[in-house]
């Protein structure tokens, strides 16, 4: 395909072909990731191929080597058509080449303008003819611009990690058995006026943040970016299929997950600098409570303009109908922040947590019925109630606008 498009007697081939692709792509049922295919797009088939195969695929000793030898046999290849030169030639030409582009010291730090600034050449792109090793100069350029990112990304996760633990070593400094008695003492809110203390404060917002600086966490908010980026039909078809093929309450837990990840991936940092400016209040727990359910709170806020945000929580309230309980399943800072104060979700998860507080515990699901998992089940109603006035009143003097949608 290359071939035909650096000559002109093929042009009226490629018009035609251009035109047919474009046809093809009508059709709502052709698939939208292929949606920009042409016949320029074809002729980078064979980069876009070892971009794949490099990217994606875990770098073990034979993948790499595999890889490595078929690029050297294309280039080996495309070079018999040209001229007679024999294969110690082309790696002399190939080590020339991969010397230019040396891989920086590993002993520095990669930092991302040396990652932006790799070079990014392609067989296709490639104006000397006299160099004829494309496809291995192309291969050696993506493993160098992998090893960046890989690098990049493992300092991220030990950063994460060293964050996390400081978060935990920071605001949680009592022992297990003096913060349980103290959340303990929280959850009577009905009956008593009793502030909450500065260790369960602080044990709820390290909670908090741990998940959302998980690992995991971080990895589920790039597949949801990634998933919910097709038009809403896809995707809906996608999570269909997972609802009728399984009937594991932990790949249900994972949609409602991933959708309502979905609804704050675009406001992810603000959400966690939300939460390290929350400064700890003299302030019982009942209180809060009042203030989740002012009317001025509940009601004033205006339907979202974000149409993937209302597709998703419109495709959630369907999803939950008989299984709101998934909701209790999950973190409770993210059904805080990510379900909108606008929609009927909201309400729903507000009306289940009114039955709880009332020792209502019936959509929750468990296996024990003891006086102290009903303490845990209390903990967990606290918890929630700290959660969504953090998100819906607390601080609502500084960009509250960012969660009213």
């Amino acid at each position: 395909m290359r071939d035909l498009s650096s000559s002109d007697d093929y042009k009226n081939s490629l018009e035609e072909l251009d035109a047919a692709l474009c046809e093809i792509n009508s059709n709502p049922y052709f698939p939208q990731g292929l949606a920009h295919i042409s016949s320029k797009v074809l002729s980078k088939a064979s980069e876009f191929m070892l971009e794949h195969l490099i990217s994606v695929f875990p770098l073990r000793d034979e993948h790499l080597k595999a890889l490595l030898n078929a690029s050297v046999e294309m280039d080996y290849h495309m070079h018999q058509k040209t001229d007679s030169r024999s294969l110690n030639d082309i790696f002399e030409t190939l080590m020339c080449n991969t010397s230019k582009n040396a891989i920086p010291n590993e002993n520095k730090f990669p930092r991302e303008e040396s990652l932006n600034s790799l070079p990014n050449s392609s067989p296709s792109e490639q104006a000397d003819d006299s160099i004829r090793c494309e496809f291995s100069l192309f291969t050696a350029q993506a493993l160098e611009r992998r090893q960046l990112s890989v690098s990049l990304i493992s300092a991220a996760e030990t950063g994460l990690n060293i964050l996390s633990s400081g978060l935990r070593d920071l605001y949680v400094r009592e022992d297990d058995n003096a913060l349980d008695v103290k959340m303990m003492q929280t959850t009577n809110f009905m009956t008593e006026e009793k502030p909450i203390g500065l260790a369960v404060w602080n044990y709820w917002k390290s909670k908090s943040l741990s998940y959302l600086l998980d690992k995991r966490t971080i990895r589920l908010v790039s597949g949801a970016s990634l998933v919910f980026s097709a038009p809403k039909s896809q995707w809906i078809q996608v999570f269909q299929r997972i609802d009728i093929s399984s009937q594991l309450e932990d790949s249900l837990c994972e949609i409602v997950e991933l959708a309502l990840l979905a609804c704050v991936v675009d406001r992810w940092s603000f959400l966690i600098d939300r939460l390290m400016l929350t400064s700890y209040e003299f302030v019982t727990t009942l209180r809060l409570y009042n203030e989740v359910h002012s009317p001025v709170q509940r009601d004033c806020r205006e339907e979202t303009s974000n149409s993937k945000e209302k597709g998703i929580i419109e495709y959630l309230e369907v999803f939950l109908h008989n299984r709101l309980y998934l909701l209790w399943e999950l973190s409770p800072v993210l059904a805080a922040f990510a379900i909108p104060s606008w929609s009927n979700l909201f309400r729903k998860y507000l009306t289940e947590l009114d039955r709880q507080v009332t020792g209502d515990f019936s959509l929750t699901r468990s296996d024990s019925s003891t006086k102290e998992r009903k303490k845990y089940r209390e903990c967990d109603v606290a918890e929630r109630i700290w959660c969504l006035h953090v998100c819906h009143v607390g601080g609502s003097d500084v960009e509250s606008g960012s969660f009213s949608t």
